[in-house]
């Protein structure tokens, strides 16, 4: 018998460039053989005509050029909203280790997206923050929102975040030197950072054009490299304890199906490990380091491919034990964890928030 087809697997949502699936046939053949329980020889029975049957496809591990989503450019799609109700100083009470009180996070890739969202969890937790991002304006839109969202939802609160942002292109050394010295300059230090700027690209890896895997080894591994040791070096001339968060993927640990994406793939698992390893490096320093693999999330693009893809969400969801995507400030919690002192021994962990995709 031929084997069953794979188990079809997906990850985190997409962006740019071109899905393209291919469902394949499955092809079964049984037989049987006559089975004889007595000694004495016996007439045999005719063994049964063998019998093909062809089913729907389960797994869409293949390409076909016949199918394909086209990815909108990132001024049709609606910009990011901070969250409302997401409470703040005047929230529940708490264990207090988990506050950021008195401490400045930076995010890269903070003006859109999960990036957008685990920066406002962060003021929520009482941090001030730096926004990064390629998009200033966006970046400074977004600042004041988060500003006037904590402001509404906390009235009468004593003190506002600080909330500023900032230019920065994450694969260019001396574009993230000078970064840091400015968002030092607005803060007077940096205690956390998120890494989450990055993107993705579905291509076949036979068509895929070396310059644009290393744009993306650029942004997701150098990218993530160069925000940690810069700020790593201004934590060991502090003297001062930290705590770094790596955005990574579900793609870090599994193979996407149906989408091609494999430098993608192997980028997420290099951030995963670029974390394990840097916090054995800089443990004896004070500084933590964990990350944390989102599966599929509901963001602004995701949510614009998938209205017109309605069989492509259900075919994600389906694999997906809770039966749903995530939503961006299912994130908020454990980035605040993983900053706060109530992670205190807690580094190298890589936190999957996927619903459970990748354990099944």
């Amino acid at each position: 018998m031929p084997p069953l087809p794979p188990l079809l697997r997906a990850t985190r949502p997409l962006s740019h460039s071109l899905l393209r699936l291919r469902p394949f046939l499955s092809t079964t053949t049984t037989s049987h053989k006559p089975l004889s329980t007595s000694a004495s020889p016996r007439k045999p029975k005719a063994a049964p005509k063998t019998t093909t049957k062809t089913t729907k496809a389960k797994s869409a591990a293949r390409t076909d050029e016949s199918i394909a989503v086209t990815y909108p450019d990132p001024s049709a799609v609606p910009p990011s909203e901070p969250v409302v109700g997401a409470g703040g100083a005047h929230g529940l009470p708490t264990l207090a280790t988990f506050s950021l009180q008195g401490r400045v996070g930076v995010v890269t890739g903070g003006a859109r997206g999960l990036g957008l969202v685990m920066g406002q969890g962060m003021v929520v937790s009482g941090a001030d923050l730096a926004i990064v991002d390629l998009n200033k304006d966006e970046a400074d839109k977004q600042a004041k929102l988060i500003v006037e969202t904590f402001q509404r939802e906390n009235p009468g609160v004593e003190r506002l975040p600080r909330v500023t942002a900032h230019f920065g292109d994450v694969s260019d050394a001396a574009s993230v030197d000078k970064c840091v010295a400015e968002i030092l300059k607005a803060h007077g230090k940096i205690d956390s950072l998120v890494t989450s700027a990055g993107f993705t690209e579905n291509c076949e890896a036979t068509a895929y054009p070396i310059e644009r895997v290393r744009k993306l080894w650029g942004v997701n591994v150098d990218g993530t490299y160069l925000f940690a040791t810069a700020v790593a070096r201004h934590l060991m001339e502090r003297k001062a304890k930290g705590s770094m968060v790596f955005i990574g993927s579900m793609s870090g640990s599994i193979v996407n199906v149906p989408q091609p994406q494999a430098p993608y793939n192997a980028s997420k698992a290099a951030v995963r490990h670029l974390a394990a390893s840097l916090s054995v490096e800089w443990a004896k320093a004070g500084i933590r380091v964990n990350c944390i693999s989102p599966g599929y999330m509901l963001t602004a693009l995701t949510e614009k491919i998938l209205n017109g893809n309605p069989d492509l969400k259900s075919q994600w969801t389906s694999l997906i034990p809770q039966g749903q995507m995530g939503n961006p400030k299912d994130l908020m919690g454990p980035v605040t964890f993983l900053l706060s002192d109530a992670s205190s021994y807690v580094t190298g962990a890589d936190l999957r928030v996927d619903g459970g995709y990748t354990v099944t």
